[in-house]
């Protein structure tokens, strides 16, 4: 909340002195300070137990949120809290040019405190605003029955506001403050939680649950990990809510989330300028395994290997993840099984592999096989003569058929490397 949002939610004075008061300025709250008599102080200060117990008594009755809180050690700090105020309203009138940092100290703890009891700052700044009614209204009832001027109680009226409007901002930012460092722990929290489930060997079930309830994260039984990649930097980082553990600064962003989660159906949306590749759905303690092929995909993606959408499905692609899990071990197994092909001229070992393939694909005939590589079928007779002539019977064994199989994939998908 900014400073103008805390001064329209808490400096409405009562109706009555809308014209009475004249129209605030920048330079107001110092002049109003300043031209009030001195000596109000010494006439208000016998009287500040007494406002103290009545501002303390009305937010009880207004707020129930604070009315069973009063009751215990909460009670005391705001008590001392109103007792404080009114001390400082005070010492303000008897000198206003007195320092007034370490007095600030106060204000701030307050809106702290807010942040640790799980409130949100409007609570306090009801408070505030209960406050001041009930002060103005006291100081009204005692400037009448002293026949203060009237322009001495309008001044008076406004020095309580802009008072009330400085301790406000004053607890915004101490809100301000502890709801960043609350936010920064947690995201540490949350951080640490990725990177504990991430990592190989996995740790224990116990301290993945204690961790993920401190990191505000509903453990699921199956998730799936998301690789991404930064593709425009004019986009600003994504938001997902808590059910999400993310690291999107890291060299190599991820996500993690349950497989049933609403907002992997909405990656696109989330994620405009990114690329992202979706892992297959594993158990949880094998997150891990789902992140290597997430990012596997992805660098298949860079290489042409993989379709360029903008998110990918891991599970749409596992042949091809598998073909390629070893490449080494591909081109070695293809080296070895394609090996009569070797002495053809590249023009050839194309034909004849794409033939292979085709028959090992389809177990068709000749005119199956020539409609699917569009071609005649005589040709495609030629080049399985040819074929009978360089393998011989090991195109009727099954074990090396597999490997023929395997091996034209793994190349076809390398080829367009």
């Amino acid at each position: 909340m900014t400073e103008t949002g805390a001064r329209r939610t808490t400096t409405v004075p009562p109706q009555r002195l809308d014209s009475l008061l004249p129209p605030r300025t920048a330079a107001a709250p110092t002049r109003v300070w300043s031209t009030l008599p001195r000596e109000l102080a010494t006439m208000f200060r016998p009287r500040a137990n007494d406002v103290a117990i009545s501002i303390v008594q009305e937010i009880r009755r207004s707020i129930p949120e604070y009315a069973r809180l009063l009751e215990g050690p909460f009670g005391t700090i705001v008590t001392g809290g109103v007792e404080e105020a009114i001390a400082q309203f005070i010492d303000r009138l008897a000198d206003p040019s007195a320092p007034r940092e370490d007095r600030a100290k106060l204000f701030r703890h307050l809106g702290k405190l807010e942040v640790a009891q799980g409130r949100s700052v409007d609570t306090l700044q009801s408070a505030y605003r209960i406050g001041a009614r009930v002060a103005w209204r006291r100081i009204a009832e005692f400037g009448q029955s002293v026949n203060l001027p009237t322009v001495t109680i309008c001044q008076l009226a406004e020095a309580v506001f802009d008072y009330v409007d400085e301790i406000s901002v004053l607890s915004l930012e101490g809100f301000a403050s502890a709801q960043a460092r609350a936010a920064g722990a947690l995201e540490r929290r949350r951080r640490r939680l990725l990177e504990l489930l991430l990592s190989e060997p996995p740790v224990s079930s116990q301290t993945v649950t204690e961790l993920a309830a401190s990191a505000a994260w509903t453990v699921p039984d199956h998730v799936v990990a998301v690789a991404l990649e930064r593709l425009d930097d004019d986009f600003d980082l994504p938001s997902f809510d808590e059910s999400v553990l993310d690291d999107l600064e890291a060299p190599d962003p991820c996500l993690l989330m349950a497989d049933d989660n609403d907002q992997l159906q909405s990656l696109r949306e989330h994620l405009p300028g990114w690329r992202a590749v979706v892992g297959p759905r594993v158990a949880l303690s094998e997150a891990p395994t789902s992140l290597r092929l997430a990012r596997r995909a992805l660098t298949f993606v860079n290489r042409d290997l993989l379709p360029d959408d903008p998110v990918l499905w891991s599970k749409d692609h596992l042949s091809t993840l598998w073909l390629l899990s070893d490449e080494f071990l591909a081109r070695e197994l293809a080296e070895r099984t394609l090996r009569p092909l070797a002495g053809l001229t590249v023009k050839q070992r194309t034909r004849l592999s794409e033939t292979l393939l085709a028959w090992l694909e389809t177990s068709g005939s000749a005119p199956e096989i020539a409609g699917r590589l569009n071609v005649h079928p005589q040709t495609v007779r030629y080049r399985l003569h040819q074929l009978e002539a360089l393998f011989g019977d090991r195109l009727t064994d099954p074990d090396d058929r597999f490997r023929m199989e395997i091996s034209l994939r793994a190349m076809r998908l390398l080829g367009s490397d």
